[in-house]
Protein backbone atom coordinates (compact mmCIF):
# COMPACT_ATOMS: atom_id res chain seq x y z
CA UNK A 1 0.00 0.00 0.00
CA UNK A 2 1.13 3.84 -0.69
CA UNK A 3 0.57 5.79 2.46
CA UNK A 4 1.22 9.45 3.62
CA UNK A 5 1.37 9.77 7.22
CA UNK A 6 0.87 12.79 9.08
CA UNK A 7 3.68 13.47 11.96
CA UNK A 8 2.90 17.14 13.22
CA UNK A 9 2.43 15.63 16.68
CA UNK A 10 5.65 14.24 16.86
CA UNK A 11 7.51 16.66 18.81
CA UNK A 12 9.29 17.86 21.83
CA UNK A 13 7.55 16.82 24.63
CA UNK A 14 6.13 13.71 23.31
CA UNK A 15 3.01 13.48 24.96
CA UNK A 16 0.21 10.16 24.18
CA UNK A 17 -0.69 11.64 21.16
CA UNK A 18 2.66 12.36 19.88
CA UNK A 19 3.84 8.98 20.84
CA UNK A 20 0.86 7.37 18.69
CA UNK A 21 2.15 8.76 15.75
CA UNK A 22 5.18 8.06 16.47
CA UNK A 23 4.75 3.80 17.10
CA UNK A 24 2.78 4.19 13.74
CA UNK A 25 5.64 5.80 11.63
CA UNK A 26 8.04 3.43 12.78
CA UNK A 27 5.64 0.28 12.38
CA UNK A 28 4.15 0.96 8.94
CA UNK A 29 7.97 1.78 8.00
CA UNK A 30 9.53 -1.00 6.48
CA UNK A 31 6.59 -3.26 6.82
CA UNK A 32 6.04 -5.68 3.88
CA UNK A 33 2.69 -4.60 3.41
CA UNK A 34 3.97 -0.87 2.86
CA UNK A 35 4.99 -0.39 -0.68
CA UNK A 36 5.36 3.60 0.02
CA UNK A 37 5.45 5.81 2.99
CA UNK A 38 5.57 9.27 2.97
CA UNK A 39 5.83 11.62 6.11
CA UNK A 40 3.90 14.94 5.80
CA UNK A 41 4.16 18.11 8.61
CA UNK A 42 2.54 21.45 8.73
CA UNK A 43 2.69 21.63 4.94
CA UNK A 44 5.87 20.15 3.83
CA UNK A 45 7.08 16.69 3.34
CA UNK A 46 9.54 15.33 4.88
CA UNK A 47 12.19 12.73 4.32
CA UNK A 48 11.89 10.85 7.37
CA UNK A 49 9.70 11.41 10.96
CA UNK A 50 11.02 13.98 13.08
CA UNK A 51 13.30 12.85 15.96
CA UNK A 52 11.21 14.34 19.18
CA UNK A 53 14.57 15.41 21.32
CA UNK A 54 14.71 18.66 23.38
CA UNK A 55 16.66 21.19 21.53
CA UNK A 56 19.66 22.75 23.42
CA UNK A 57 18.98 26.08 25.02
CA UNK A 58 21.51 28.41 22.66
CA UNK A 59 20.21 27.21 19.38
CA UNK A 60 18.13 29.17 17.51
CA UNK A 61 14.30 28.02 16.33
CA UNK A 62 14.37 26.59 12.91
CA UNK A 63 12.50 28.24 10.45
CA UNK A 64 8.87 27.00 9.72
CA UNK A 65 6.56 26.95 7.01
CA UNK A 66 3.98 29.52 6.38
CA UNK A 67 1.02 26.85 8.18
CA UNK A 68 4.03 26.21 10.73
CA UNK A 69 4.09 29.31 11.58
CA UNK A 70 0.51 30.12 11.53
CA UNK A 71 -0.07 26.87 13.66
CA UNK A 72 2.69 27.99 16.38
CA UNK A 73 1.19 31.21 16.70
CA UNK A 74 -2.18 29.82 17.68
CA UNK A 75 -1.23 29.68 21.30
CA UNK A 76 -1.53 33.61 21.67
CA UNK A 77 -3.05 35.07 18.77
CA UNK A 78 -6.88 33.75 18.69
CA UNK A 79 -6.88 35.95 15.24
CA UNK A 80 -4.29 33.23 13.98
CA UNK A 81 -7.44 30.73 13.98
CA UNK A 82 -9.19 32.42 11.54
CA UNK A 83 -5.52 32.71 9.31
CA UNK A 84 -4.97 29.04 9.75
CA UNK A 85 -8.73 27.84 8.96
CA UNK A 86 -8.63 29.62 6.18
CA UNK A 87 -4.85 28.90 4.21
CA UNK A 88 -4.38 25.27 5.43
CA UNK A 89 -6.74 24.00 3.38
CA UNK A 90 -5.20 26.06 0.09
CA UNK A 91 -1.67 25.01 0.73
CA UNK A 92 -2.35 21.35 1.66
CA UNK A 93 -4.66 20.77 -1.26
CA UNK A 94 -1.65 22.07 -3.33
CA UNK A 95 1.20 20.01 -1.68
CA UNK A 96 -1.36 16.88 -1.68
CA UNK A 97 -2.02 17.34 -5.41
CA UNK A 98 -0.61 14.42 -7.75
CA UNK A 99 -1.21 11.45 -4.99
CA UNK A 100 -4.52 10.10 -4.92
CA UNK A 101 -3.42 6.91 -5.13
CA UNK A 102 -2.41 7.14 -2.07
CA UNK A 103 -4.08 6.48 1.76
CA UNK A 104 -3.61 9.68 3.88
CA UNK A 105 -3.75 9.13 7.96
CA UNK A 106 -4.14 11.83 10.34
CA UNK A 107 -3.01 10.77 13.76
CA UNK A 108 -4.15 13.97 15.08
CA UNK A 109 -7.53 15.31 14.62
CA UNK A 110 -6.84 17.47 11.62
CA UNK A 111 -7.19 15.70 7.91
CA UNK A 112 -6.60 17.98 5.32
CA UNK A 113 -8.61 18.35 1.79
CA UNK A 114 -7.27 15.02 0.11
CA UNK A 115 -8.55 12.87 -3.58
CA UNK A 116 -7.86 9.63 -2.32
CA UNK A 117 -8.87 7.53 0.70
CA UNK A 118 -8.49 9.03 4.27
CA UNK A 119 -8.18 8.30 7.65
CA UNK A 120 -8.30 10.16 10.92
CA UNK A 121 -8.10 9.46 14.43
CA UNK A 122 -10.33 11.42 16.67
CA UNK A 123 -8.64 10.48 19.98
CA UNK A 124 -11.12 12.38 22.12
CA UNK A 125 -14.09 14.98 22.15
CA UNK A 126 -12.52 16.91 25.23
CA UNK A 127 -12.42 20.47 23.43
CA UNK A 128 -16.71 19.82 22.74
CA UNK A 129 -17.57 18.12 26.00
CA UNK A 130 -15.20 19.93 28.71
CA UNK A 131 -14.55 23.20 26.53
CA UNK A 132 -13.95 24.76 29.88
CA UNK A 133 -10.75 22.68 30.97
CA UNK A 134 -8.69 24.00 27.76
CA UNK A 135 -7.63 27.18 26.56
CA UNK A 136 -10.10 29.02 24.74
CA UNK A 137 -8.52 29.34 21.42
CA UNK A 138 -7.61 25.68 21.87
CA UNK A 139 -11.65 24.73 21.94
CA UNK A 140 -12.24 27.42 18.44
CA UNK A 141 -9.43 25.25 16.59
CA UNK A 142 -10.62 21.95 17.25
CA UNK A 143 -13.93 22.48 17.45
CA UNK A 144 -14.14 24.46 14.22
CA UNK A 145 -12.04 21.92 12.27
CA UNK A 146 -13.52 18.49 13.54
CA UNK A 147 -16.33 18.91 11.24
CA UNK A 148 -14.28 19.44 8.38
CA UNK A 149 -12.17 16.66 9.44
CA UNK A 150 -15.49 14.29 9.31
CA UNK A 151 -16.93 15.78 6.13
CA UNK A 152 -13.69 14.70 4.20
CA UNK A 153 -12.69 11.55 6.59
CA UNK A 154 -13.39 8.26 4.45
CA UNK A 155 -13.13 6.41 7.95
CA UNK A 156 -12.22 7.26 11.49
CA UNK A 157 -10.31 5.56 14.18
CA UNK A 158 -10.49 5.63 18.12
CA UNK A 159 -7.89 4.10 20.90
CA UNK A 160 -10.89 3.41 22.66
CA UNK A 161 -14.70 2.05 21.89
CA UNK A 162 -16.05 4.54 24.47
CA UNK A 163 -15.01 7.42 22.30
CA UNK A 164 -16.10 6.10 19.50
CA UNK A 165 -19.68 5.61 20.79
CA UNK A 166 -19.34 9.11 21.79
CA UNK A 167 -18.87 10.02 17.52
CA UNK A 168 -21.25 7.84 16.64
CA UNK A 169 -23.84 9.57 18.97
CA UNK A 170 -23.09 13.16 18.69
CA UNK A 171 -22.57 13.38 15.60
CA UNK A 172 -24.90 10.68 13.69
CA UNK A 173 -21.81 9.10 12.10
CA UNK A 174 -22.17 5.87 10.49
CA UNK A 175 -21.13 2.83 12.70
CA UNK A 176 -19.41 0.54 9.98
CA UNK A 177 -17.19 3.76 9.57
CA UNK A 178 -15.44 4.06 12.73
CA UNK A 179 -12.90 1.45 14.49
CA UNK A 180 -11.58 1.19 17.80
CA UNK A 181 -7.89 0.49 17.86
CA UNK A 182 -6.18 0.47 21.27
CA UNK A 183 -3.08 1.79 21.53
CA UNK A 184 0.07 -0.71 22.72
CA UNK A 185 2.42 -0.38 25.52
CA UNK A 186 6.32 -0.35 24.68
CA UNK A 187 8.66 -3.51 25.71
CA UNK A 188 10.66 -1.41 28.03
CA UNK A 189 7.55 -1.04 30.31
CA UNK A 190 7.98 -4.46 32.37
CA UNK A 191 8.29 -5.38 36.18
CA UNK A 192 11.84 -4.57 37.69
CA UNK A 193 13.82 -6.20 40.60
CA UNK A 194 14.86 -3.60 43.33
CA UNK A 195 19.08 -3.99 42.82
CA UNK A 196 17.95 -2.58 39.16
CA UNK A 197 16.23 0.34 40.22
CA UNK A 198 17.95 1.36 43.19
CA UNK A 199 20.55 3.22 41.58
CA UNK A 200 18.52 5.17 38.74
CA UNK A 201 15.90 5.68 41.12
CA UNK A 202 18.41 7.56 43.54
CA UNK A 203 19.15 10.41 41.29
CA UNK A 204 15.52 11.39 41.25
CA UNK A 205 15.81 11.28 45.46
CA UNK A 206 13.42 8.22 45.30
CA UNK A 207 13.71 4.36 46.82
CA UNK A 208 11.80 1.11 44.74
CA UNK A 209 8.54 0.88 46.12
CA UNK A 210 8.52 4.03 48.11
CA UNK A 211 6.31 6.70 46.06
CA UNK A 212 2.96 6.91 44.43
CA UNK A 213 3.01 8.18 40.98
CA UNK A 214 1.16 10.49 38.62
CA UNK A 215 2.46 10.51 34.84
CA UNK A 216 0.27 13.29 33.27
CA UNK A 217 0.29 16.91 31.75
CA UNK A 218 -0.44 19.43 33.95
CA UNK A 219 -3.70 20.60 33.28
CA UNK A 220 -7.32 20.47 34.45
CA UNK A 221 -8.38 17.43 32.87
CA UNK A 222 -6.49 15.21 34.37
CA UNK A 223 -7.76 15.95 38.13
CA UNK A 224 -3.71 16.37 39.47
CA UNK A 225 -5.39 19.29 42.06
CA UNK A 226 -7.70 16.70 43.61
CA UNK A 227 -5.23 14.30 44.05
CA UNK A 228 -2.66 16.35 45.41
CA UNK A 229 -5.33 16.81 47.64
CA UNK A 230 -6.23 13.54 48.82
CA UNK A 231 -2.95 12.29 48.97
CA UNK A 232 -2.68 14.89 51.68
CA UNK A 233 -5.63 13.81 53.76
CA UNK A 234 -3.90 9.94 54.03
CA UNK A 235 -2.37 8.93 57.21
CA UNK A 236 0.79 10.77 57.84
CA UNK A 237 2.62 7.45 57.91
CA UNK A 238 1.27 6.68 54.33
CA UNK A 239 1.72 10.66 53.76
CA UNK A 240 5.69 10.76 54.53
CA UNK A 241 6.46 7.06 53.46
CA UNK A 242 4.80 7.32 50.05
CA UNK A 243 5.25 11.00 48.46
CA UNK A 244 3.17 11.58 45.67
CA UNK A 245 5.55 11.98 42.86
CA UNK A 246 4.40 13.97 39.61
CA UNK A 247 5.77 13.49 36.10
CA UNK A 248 4.75 15.85 33.31
CA UNK A 249 4.91 19.05 31.59
CA UNK A 250 2.99 22.16 32.47
CA UNK A 251 -0.18 22.63 30.34
CA UNK A 252 -2.50 25.10 30.16
CA UNK A 253 -4.90 26.74 32.95
CA UNK A 254 -2.42 24.96 35.49
CA UNK A 255 -1.51 27.97 37.58
CA UNK A 256 -3.47 26.93 40.37
CA UNK A 257 -2.61 23.07 40.13
CA UNK A 258 1.19 24.72 40.59
CA UNK A 259 0.10 26.43 43.13
CA UNK A 260 -1.33 23.13 45.59
CA UNK A 261 1.64 21.29 44.27
CA UNK A 262 3.85 23.82 45.52
CA UNK A 263 2.31 24.11 49.12
CA UNK A 264 3.14 20.53 49.07
CA UNK A 265 6.52 20.18 48.20
CA UNK A 266 7.06 22.48 50.85
CA UNK A 267 5.70 20.05 53.47
CA UNK A 268 7.49 17.32 51.98
CA UNK A 269 4.86 14.93 50.25
CA UNK A 270 4.88 15.84 46.81
CA UNK A 271 7.53 16.14 44.17
CA UNK A 272 6.78 17.40 41.13
CA UNK A 273 9.91 16.05 38.50
CA UNK A 274 8.39 18.01 35.05
CA UNK A 275 8.64 16.20 31.95
CA UNK A 276 10.80 13.01 32.13
CA UNK A 277 13.10 11.83 29.13
CA UNK A 278 11.60 8.54 27.40
CA UNK A 279 14.06 6.19 28.74
CA UNK A 280 13.71 7.41 32.56
CA UNK A 281 10.29 6.32 32.34
CA UNK A 282 9.96 2.79 32.66
CA UNK A 283 12.22 3.21 35.92
CA UNK A 284 9.84 5.28 37.25
CA UNK A 285 6.83 3.18 36.90
CA UNK A 286 8.58 -0.11 37.88
CA UNK A 287 9.63 1.63 41.11
CA UNK A 288 6.28 2.63 42.18
CA UNK A 289 4.23 1.55 44.87
CA UNK A 290 1.00 2.58 43.16
CA UNK A 291 -0.38 4.32 40.48
CA UNK A 292 -2.96 7.29 40.55
CA UNK A 293 -4.76 8.71 37.24
CA UNK A 294 -8.36 10.04 38.73
CA UNK A 295 -8.94 11.97 35.21
CA UNK A 296 -11.70 13.56 34.39
CA UNK A 297 -11.84 12.65 30.92
CA UNK A 298 -9.30 10.39 29.04
CA UNK A 299 -9.44 9.25 25.23
CA UNK A 300 -7.81 6.17 26.32
CA UNK A 301 -5.23 6.02 29.47
CA UNK A 302 -1.82 5.37 27.76
CA UNK A 303 -0.14 5.68 31.15
CA UNK A 304 -2.26 2.64 33.06
CA UNK A 305 -1.26 0.78 30.45
CA UNK A 306 2.29 1.40 30.52
CA UNK A 307 1.91 0.90 34.18
CA UNK A 308 -0.15 -2.55 34.33
CA UNK A 309 2.77 -3.31 31.98
CA UNK A 310 5.61 -2.58 34.57
CA UNK A 311 3.84 -4.38 37.39
CA UNK A 312 2.47 -1.85 39.59
CA UNK A 313 -1.20 -1.47 40.89
CA UNK A 314 -3.57 1.41 39.79
CA UNK A 315 -6.20 4.03 41.50
CA UNK A 316 -8.15 5.89 38.60
CA UNK A 317 -11.54 7.02 37.30
CA UNK A 318 -14.86 6.25 36.55
CA UNK A 319 -14.36 7.82 33.42
CA UNK A 320 -15.36 5.23 30.66
CA UNK A 321 -12.22 5.29 28.93
CA UNK A 322 -10.76 4.40 32.10
CA UNK A 323 -12.88 2.06 32.84
CA UNK A 324 -12.95 0.30 29.95
CA UNK A 325 -9.03 -0.04 30.36
CA UNK A 326 -8.73 -1.31 33.69
CA UNK A 327 -12.24 -1.97 35.07
CA UNK A 328 -11.00 -5.16 36.39
CA UNK A 329 -7.63 -4.20 37.41
CA UNK A 330 -7.64 -0.79 39.57
CA UNK A 331 -9.76 0.74 42.27
CA UNK A 332 -12.09 3.03 40.76
CA UNK A 333 -13.13 6.20 42.23
CA UNK A 334 -15.62 9.12 41.07
CA UNK A 335 -13.35 12.00 39.69
CA UNK A 336 -15.03 14.34 41.88
CA UNK A 337 -14.58 12.29 45.36
CA UNK A 338 -11.78 13.43 46.71
CA UNK A 339 -12.43 11.25 49.91
CA UNK A 340 -12.95 8.16 47.92
CA UNK A 341 -9.51 8.87 46.26
CA UNK A 342 -8.32 9.02 49.56
CA UNK A 343 -9.22 5.96 50.48
CA UNK A 344 -8.67 4.30 47.26
CA UNK A 345 -4.84 5.62 47.47
CA UNK A 346 -4.47 4.25 51.35
CA UNK A 347 -6.08 0.55 50.22
CA UNK A 348 -4.15 0.77 47.29
CA UNK A 349 -0.49 1.58 49.32
CA UNK A 350 -1.52 -1.01 52.27
CA UNK A 351 -3.86 -4.11 51.18
CA UNK A 352 -1.33 -6.71 50.24
CA UNK A 353 -3.67 -9.20 48.52
CA UNK A 354 -5.33 -6.94 46.49
CA UNK A 355 -2.35 -5.89 45.37
CA UNK A 356 -0.96 -8.77 44.32
CA UNK A 357 -4.63 -9.56 42.36
CA UNK A 358 -3.68 -6.04 40.84
CA UNK A 359 -0.46 -6.83 39.62
CA UNK A 360 -1.05 -10.54 38.11
CA UNK A 361 -4.58 -8.68 36.41
CA UNK A 362 -2.27 -5.97 34.99
CA UNK A 363 0.20 -7.42 33.70
CA UNK A 364 -2.41 -9.87 31.78
CA UNK A 365 -4.40 -6.98 30.51
CA UNK A 366 -1.32 -5.03 29.51
CA UNK A 367 -0.35 -8.41 27.58
CA UNK A 368 -2.97 -7.82 25.51
CA UNK A 369 -1.88 -4.81 24.17
CA UNK A 370 1.14 -4.27 21.74
CA UNK A 371 2.16 -1.12 19.28
CA UNK A 372 2.69 -4.31 16.90
CA UNK A 373 -0.95 -5.36 17.26
CA UNK A 374 -1.99 -1.99 17.08
CA UNK A 375 -0.01 -0.97 13.72
CA UNK A 376 -1.28 -4.41 12.19
CA UNK A 377 -4.90 -3.65 12.98
CA UNK A 378 -4.15 -0.09 11.38
CA UNK A 379 -2.71 -1.66 8.18
CA UNK A 380 -6.02 -4.04 8.09
CA UNK A 381 -7.91 -0.79 8.10
CA UNK A 382 -6.02 0.72 5.47
CA UNK A 383 -6.21 -2.30 3.38
CA UNK A 384 -10.49 -2.56 3.62
CA UNK A 385 -10.50 0.87 2.66
CA UNK A 386 -8.30 1.02 -0.20
CA UNK A 387 -10.26 -1.87 -1.88
CA UNK A 388 -13.44 -0.49 -1.10
CA UNK A 389 -12.53 3.03 -2.38
CA UNK A 390 -11.04 1.82 -5.95
CA UNK A 391 -13.52 -0.73 -6.39
CA UNK A 392 -15.97 1.74 -6.81
CA UNK A 393 -13.88 4.11 -8.49
CA UNK A 394 -13.48 1.02 -11.24
CA UNK A 395 -9.68 2.10 -10.89
CA UNK A 396 -6.81 -0.40 -10.59
CA UNK A 397 -5.58 -2.36 -7.32
CA UNK A 398 -2.24 -0.73 -6.28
Amino acid sequence: MKIILSVDAIRYPLTGIGRYASELAQGLGGHPRTTSLRYYSMGQWLHAPPVPVAPPAAEPRPTLSPLGRARAALVANPLAVRLYRRVAPLLNRWRLRGFRDHLFHAPNYFLPPFDGPSVATIHDLSTLLYPQFHPEDRVALINGELPKTLERASHLITDAEAIRREIIARFDWPAERISAIPLGVDDSFHPRGRQALSGPLQSYGLAPGGYCLCVATIEPRKNIGRLVDAHAKLPPALRQGFPLVLVGEPGWKSQDIHRRIEAAQGRGTVRYLDYVPQTHLPLLYAGARLFALPSHYEGFGLPLLEAMASGVPLVTSTCPTLLELAGEVGLLVDPEDTDGLTQALERGLEDVQWREQARRLGLARAGQHSWQRCVENTLDLYQRLVDTHFKHRGAARW
